[in-house]
């Protein structure tokens, strides 16, 4: 029986650079776009001579890169290893697996690890897809010479092919660069493995993700055990004990975050190159993880936006660099700009806490007023409030414009500072003219900044206005939106789900 776990994509609206230092916050928004492994048994039967066993056989496929390897697992001290020189190698993947299993040893009594043991005899036959959002399909759509539209993007297959992206900018052969739109790939896809592989192994039960969590219930218990995996994993893959605000997000949903404290990977970044992983499990486990987690979404009503200007990616880890590298030339001019920076983006996080709390308390009043003002430009916003609890909500909808716009002039000072764009001129006056659409609340540049994406925010029905916006802007709006939800235990192959969907929308003339 195959076990499916999908983990979303995220977006950090506020918190880019804030959030690597304890004790500042980030706003990170979970997606629409998931990423899904598929975990099941290599073999249907354990051989009989499987006793002698010392390794045992895990295969990862990834379909849209048409890739497949094959692995040896030690069965001693967990260790995996390519069947061959030649097979591609996808870290993340490879230490998802590592982590995961040796999680299980930690957390299992003899009994359990010998259930484990014959479970891994069956081998691990592990499929990672990711939905199109994660990639730039424009590439593709400008070839073909399509609109610059979402209804493009739709018409792409589920979990299309990103083999076309495969090419190095000096056009010799080498390894492939997949043009990626900055939802944090890498992490989904490392905790929906983590997540799929602790499922399947029997370490976690994810069988009530999709009911309400509180921090005291065993499905807290479960996912606290796949984020400290996951962000293991994660930040053993990439080399670096980032802030992990991504990886958070992929297993609890939408949130308000501040960082772990990156010693308590210490001993993990030590077993990378020198300690059994069987050694270090317990340490990571017993280890203080001091991340703080409060539950975030956009107020009711409102639509997040993303948007592909095409103007190239940006390096998230030089730009991160360079600010640091400013940080210490400077540091009391560093920390004055850091601090009002921290004081925007606590501002608008509160105001946006106060809409929700509104609609909470008055919900007619507050739809007539989001309905109202989705067809107006924000100037026009307070000539539409009648009554004295329509021009509270329609101040409030204003004092958010205000905090992202006071976000976004101490994000540009920062870079100017730094001698990055982090909100590059051309992304200025495309957010500017964003923000005087009608029904746009905010705009501005999610996480590190750069020519990545942009993303608003808009209210009621108002995105095929900025969609038709951004298209006569050249910027490609692509179909992702907000999802609070985190990891998911899915009933099955997302691949036959699209197909069985498809075929039940066929309308018969």
């Amino acid at each position: 029986m195959a076990v499916v776990v999908s983990a979303p994509g995220k977006v950090l609206m506020t918190g880019g650079y804030l959030v690597l230092e304890r004790p500042n916050a980030g706003i990170a928004l979970s997606t629409t776009a998931r990423f899904y492994a598929i975990i099941r048994p290599l073999y249907e039967e354990i051989k009989p001579d499987s006793w002698a066993w010392a390794w045992t056989d895990i295969k990862l496929t990834s379909p849209q890169l048409s890739r497949e390897s094959l692995f040896k697992l030690s069965l001693k001290n967990l260790d995996l290893q390519p069947a061959s020189p030649s097979e591609s190698r996808n870290p993340f993947v490879e230490q998802a697996v590592q982590y995961a299993v040796a999680a299980a040893h930690a957390k299992f009594d003899e009994n359990r690890k010998n259930e484990l043991h014959g479970l891994l005899l069956k081998g691990l036959d592990i499929t990672v897809l990711g939905s199109n959002d994660f990639y730039s399909y424009r590439n593709q759509i400008e070839a073909q010479n399509l609109p610059l539209t979402p209804e493009s993007l739709a018409a792409l297959p589920s979990f299309a092919s990103i083999t076309f992206n495969d090419e190095t900018s000096d056009g010799e052969k080498g390894k492939p660069e997949v043009a990626k739109t900055g939802l944090g790939s890498s992490a989904a896809m490392t905790t929906a493995v983590v997540a799929g592989l602790l499922h399947y192994l029997g370490v976690v039960d994810l069988s009530f993700t999709s009911q309400k969590i509180t921090r005291e219930s065993t499905v807290s218990i479960d996912l606290d055990i796949v984020h400290i995996i996951a962000q293991s994993a994660h930040c053993i893959a990439q080399g670096k004990v980032g802030s992990g605000f991504d990886v958070s997000a992929a297993v609890y949903g939408s949130q308000r975050y501040v960082r772990f404290s990156p010693e308590v990977l210490s001993s993990a970044q030590v077993a990378a190159n020198a300690l059994p992983l069987t050694e270090v499990i317990p340490d990571i486990f017993n280890g203080n993880w001091d991340h703080e987690i409060t539950k975030f979404s956009l107020p009711p009503l409102m639509s997040l936006l993303l948007g592909e200007p095409g103007t190239g990616g940006s390096s998230t880890v030089s730009m991160v660099g360079a600010v640091k590298k400013w940080q210490k030339s400077d540091p009391q001019k560093a920390m004055e700009t850091w601090n009002k920076l921290s004081e925007a983006n606590k501002t608008l996080e509160l105001r946006l806490n106060d809409l929700s709390a509104i609609a909470k308390e008055n919900w007619d009043l507050y739809k007539h007023v989001i309905q109202q003002c989705s067809h107006h430009k924000a100037s026009k916003w307070t000539e539409l409030a009648k009554e004295p609890g329509e021009e509270t909500l329609v101040r409030t909808l204003l004092k958010a414009r205000d905090s992202m716009l006071e976000v976004r002039f101490h994000l540009r000072a920062m870079g100017v500072a730094a001698g990055i764009p982090i909100e590059p001129e051309a992304q200025t006056e495309l957010l500017d003219a964003t923000m005087d659409i009608e029904g746009v609340l905010l705009a501005g540049v999610p996480g590190a900044g750069g020519f990545d994406a942009v993303f608003a925010v808009t209210l009621g029905d108002a995105t095929s206005n900025l969609t038709k916006a951004w298209s006569s802007h050249r910027v490609l709006a692509m179909l992702v939106r907000e999802d609070p939800r985190g990891i998911s235990l899915e009933t099955g192959d997302p691949r036959s789900l699209e197909i069985t969907s498809n075929v039940l929308s066929l309308k018969i003339q």
